[in-house]
């Protein structure tokens, strides 16, 4: 996305090539007043989404200087490469951390939670020592560096409280799951297809 800000300059930074102050500001910022200054990267934003890195600096102006501050200010458009998900959408990640109540599931640089009740259609119990959840009838497991596919039920993002920001995962439905199950799915289902080819032709 490309983006616009008014971007500060503190008076320490004057001297250096413009471009690269304004590009390492909106990249990491800095703290101004007990405030934060720029740094992008990282940030989540409720319209936006994640945003993962600054690619480019299109436009700086010439600034201006407000009287009692000393630091310059540029209005600077620049380019952004941000991750939003959207609601149905289907992503795939990887199991960061299990918990008595679900698993969480990082894609990109945000994570998601998929609740116990949306692992499967089994009935899940939750093993503290090898930290993963099991399948009680089925006893397929979930754990930490599992890779998995999932759809986004619900979206919370929220700019002042990141760690407020929810997002909510499901894996029972079709074409969802651990990558192992959706393999043995598969082949599942392409066993039963040689099999009912077989009986026809037996016929």
């Amino acid at each position: 996305m490309v983006l616009e800000d008014l971007v500060r300059v503190p008076p320490e930074m004057f001297g250096k090539p413009l471009g690269d102050v304004i590009d390492n500001i909106l990249k990491v910022g800095y703290s101004y007043k007990g405030r934060r200054e720029g740094g992008y990267e990282g940030k989540i934003d409720k319209d936006l989404g994640a945003v993962l890195a600054i690619t480019d600096i299109k436009e700086i102006d010439d600034g201006s200087v407000i009287p009692g501050d000393g630091a310059a200010f540029h209005n600077t458009k620049f380019e952004a490469l941000v991750f939003k998900p959207e609601l149905h959408e289907i992503l795939d990640g990887e199991v960061v951390e299990i918990v008595e109540f679900g698993a969480f599931v990082r894609f990109g640089s945000l994570d998601g939670l998929i609740h116990v009740s949306q692992i499967t259609d089994d009935f899940i119990i939750y093993d503290k020592k090898r930290e993963a959840l099991i399948g009680k009838e089925t006893n397929r497991v979930l754990q930490v560096g599992d890779k998995v596919r999932a759809r986004v039920v619900a979206i919370s993002l929220s700019s002042e409280k990141e760690k407020e920001s929810k997002i909510n995962l499901t894996m029972r439905q079709p074409g969802l799951g651990k990558f192992e199950w959706l393999e043995e799915e598969k082949k599942s289902k392409e066993g039963a297809m040689k099999d009912k080819k077989a009986a026809k032709e037996e016929k």
